[in-house]
């Protein structure tokens, strides 16, 4: 086994600049931005150790973590070469180099996970010539979106292969070839699986050990279906795992491709019990939408579990910019079919995005009277609306009398939609769980000046990305129907109590319907109209310049 930890290192080393696309090559860094600029990017980011009390888990499971780590660290390799053909080789030249400036550049390459600021929609702060190609690393950096859809149009056999989330596009010379992950990245996979079987082998936990044993097998075979419902099995365990390829953000051409990406996290029992409660109100959800019934999808998996967890240690994706508070997998479809989707609440990411974020922004932001109701509370619990909406509404979908997918059909603007999409339904769902019971009836009062206040930190994220996308798109939608209205003498927003509630099933009913018909001309128009910084949001951000963006994680499982 050790032979292959060697293997793995000697690719790195002598390669140096080893990945899908990257080519040895001389000095690659040929400017950059003016260094100030960079720094101030930097303080953007607020250090914060994340870190839980580990006196639960048992001698295994503490052996097992160890493990588990280092296969996160592996997923920081691969997602490195899917976002930029070169990556490996700025990040080689910033540690090597002896340009004084190259320590910071390195921090916050490390941070973007490229030498792109995704605050800024990907401008380059490093070889400002160069632009960050739509399909990231994905496709060969100059194919087309007509190449790719000729291609499969002359070649209609390559269709599956070609829209798989987890091939890569190669170019060999006039011929276009569809690559598995298994066969692009195997010395890593390789690597990562001999760490997870390693981790199975300490874990006393059998559903852990079954579903490490599965995903290591996924990462040779590129064959992730049966992992992923071990994945929705696992139960009575205190580490919660994540390891592979999900989340389609990165590839900005299609939206086909899947970055890899691991969570790392210690379950939280007695939090995540008071929560379980929820699962039983999903079909209700569903028929609580405000759609046709026919677009409803009662076909989805009845389990839906709900865990709280805090965070120890994340890999790849989740790791670049902006940090994941909470999640809800599979992606799979046919997964969600048969067992529907789990929603992870890290709550001390959370807890830290509400303290060192979210509460100086809203008090710079909101009216006195909202201001007044914003709650930590309702801040939490729509995260967790958020989370479990991914997992309703139109999924798999028949247009033109083939069944397909909603992802396949709205390409890079599922990831914007669906995001906006979970905030809303979220939101819209909230007073009807208040109304059952599920949360204190005092929330009522706090659900939608919370949530307008929260609008504010996730546009920061940049309108690019899919979450500050849709948030700026949710703002603007709300203004246009009197949701939201905007006081000029005093520069705050102010929740207009009579509007909001019907504003939001309204932008509710727009998404879904979009979805539901798959309509990728419709998705781009919404889009279009709705995303953009009106003068009273830049006149309100501009009032933020001086409070963090988001947190950078400081791992106490590494110290």
């Amino acid at each position: 086994m050790r032979l292959l930890s060697i293997k793995f290192l000697i690719t790195i080393v002598l390669t140096g600049v080893i990945g899908v696309g990257c080519k040895k090559m001389e000095p690659v860094i040929n400017d950059y931005r003016d260094i100030q600029e960079v720094e101030k990017q930097l303080e953007k980011f607020v250090p914060v150790e994340i870190s839980a009390d580990l006196s639960q888990l048992q001698p295994g499971d503490r052996k097992a973590l160890k493990k588990l780590v280092e296969a996160a660290k592996i997923m920081d390799e691969i997602f490195l070469r899917q976002v930029y053909h070169k990556n490996v080789a700025i990040r080689t030249e910033l540690k090597s180099g002896s340009n004084k400036d190259y320590g910071v550049l390195l921090k916050y390459f490390t941070i973007m996970f490229g030498p792109f600021d995704r605050l800024e929609g990907d401008a380059p702060f490093i070889n400002l010539q160069e632009t960050k190609p739509a399909g990231a690393n994905f496709y060969p950096p100059d194919l087309s979106k007509e190449e790719f859809n000729e291609w499969l149009k002359n070649h209609p056999e390559d269709d599956s292969l070609f829209t798989s989330n987890f091939t890569i596009i190669e170019r060999h010379g006039k011929e276009l070839k569809a690559v598995p992950y298994s066969q692009a990245y195997r010395v890593f996979l390789e690597e990562a699986a001999m760490f997870l079987r390693e981790a199975a082998d300490f874990t006393e936990n059998p559903s852990l050990k079954k579903y490490l044993n599965s995903r290591a097998e996924a990462f040779l075979s590129n064959d992730y279906f049966q992992s992923d419902m071990d994945w929705m099995d696992l139960h009575d365990h205190d580490l919660e795992v994540v390891i592979g390829p999900y989340e389609v953000y990165e590839d900005k051409l299609f939206g086909y491709k899947a970055a890899f990406t691991a969570f790392i996290t210690l379950v939280d029992k007695g939090d995540s019990e008071k929560l379980r409660l929820l699962a039983n109100y999903l079909n209700d959800l569903e028929r609580r939408l405000p759609i046709p019934d026919e677009y409803k999808n009662f076909e989805r998996g009845s389990s839906s579990p709900i865990m709280v967890v805090n965070e120890l240690y994340t890999g790849g994706d989740t790791k670049a910019g902006v940090q994941t508070a909470a999640f809800n997998l599979p992606n799979d479809e046919r997964v969600r079919e048969a067992k529907g989707s789990k929603k992870v609440m890290l709550k001390n990411v959370i807890q830290a995005k509400y303290e060192k974020i979210a509460i100086p922004i809203m008090q710079r932001v909101l009216s006195e009277k909202d201001l007044a109701k914003t709650s930590a509370d309702a801040f939490f619990y729509h995260i967790l609306l958020h989370e479990m909406v991914h997992g309703i509404g139109p999924g798999k979908i028949v247009k033109n009398g083939k069944e397909t997918t909603v992802n396949k059909e709205l390409k890079e603007t599922y990831s914007t939609l669906e995001e906006a999409k979970a905030d809303v339904v979220g939101l819209y769902q909230f007073p009807y769980l208040i109304e059952k019971g599920v949360f204190d009836k005092e929330l009522a009062d706090k659900i939608y000046a919370s949530f307008v206040g929260g609008i504010f930190r996730s546009v920061r994220f940049g309108i690019e990305e899919a979450h500050g996308g849709a948030n700026v798109i949710t703002l603007n939608y709300l203004m246009e129907k009197g949701g939201v209205d905007y006081d000029a003498s005093s520069g705050r927003f102010v929740v207009n109590d009579n509007k909001i509630a019907e504003a939001v099933k309204s932008l509710s009913h727009d998404i879904l319907m979009i979805q539901a018909h798959g309509d990728y001309e419709a998705a781009k128009a919404f889009i279009q109209k709705y995303r953009y910084i009106s003068p009273e949001l830049e006149q309100a951000l501009a009032r933020l310049s001086d409070v963090p963006v988001d947190i950078w994680p400081m791992y106490g499982v590494e110290n």
